[in-house]
């Protein structure tokens, strides 16, 4: 990383600054601080925003796991967020009520932008995975991607979409910017890792 990662059990002398390590390891469970989070305490008052956004990202959706998990891989794959793809590849891979197979992981790296063939994904998995590609590179979403998408997802499940791939590339070019896990310039090794960012 471009700075210090700081301490795997941070003690910080602000009472307020404690609570919010205790939140961020709540949170993260029996696997304790990631690296991300140990980037993110630099500032804790914005690591315990993150931590609540993304907690309600990850926690607080209707959407099935493949569903988040498909955009969130393909965010980390087109902003070459190797430290991102490598905790999210294998939680989509065993994401439940799926038939996502490695297949699937080798399509979200292969295919270039806008090209969301059909097998192996599922013509909705293909809907969320053209809609991210459009709010990733182009950032405006044409009407048919958004049309499509529609047609596979209902309102509610269309904003929690939207703010997972919008969480997403925020996620993915902090990660790139201060090289955490130092994985840039690195392609994920296929390697099963299941934490969460």
């Amino acid at each position: 990383m471009r700075l210090p990662y700081v301490s795997e059990d941070p003690k910080f002398d602000d009472p307020e600054d404690q609570a919010i390590v205790a939140r961020v390891q709540e949170r993260r469970g029996y696997g304790g601080l990631l690296d991300l989070d140990r980037a993110l305490l630099h500032a804790p008052p914005i690591a315990d925003g993150w931590n609540g956004f993304l907690g309600s990202i990850r926690t607080q959706t209707s959407l099935s796991q493949s569903v988040s998990e498909t955009a969130i891989c393909r965010v980390a794959v087109l902003n070459k967020a190797h430290y991102e793809l490598s905790h999210h590849a294998p939680l989509l891979l065993y994401a439940s009520n799926t038939t996502i197979t490695p297949t699937h992981i080798t399509a979200l790296e292969s295919t270039p932008p806008h090209h969301h063939p059909t097998p192996p994904f599922d013509a909705a998995h293909s809907a969320v995975l053209a809609y991210t590609d459009a709010m990733t590179l182009s950032v405006q979403v044409p009407e048919a991607v958004f049309a499509l998408l529609k047609q596979h997802f209902n309102e509610r499940e269309v904003v929690e979409i939207t703010a997972t791939i919008a969480a997403y590339n925020c996620v993915s070019r902090f990660l790139v910017a201060l090289d955490v896990g130092e994985m840039n310039g690195k392609k994920w090794d296929g390697r099963p890792e299941v934490e969460e960012s």
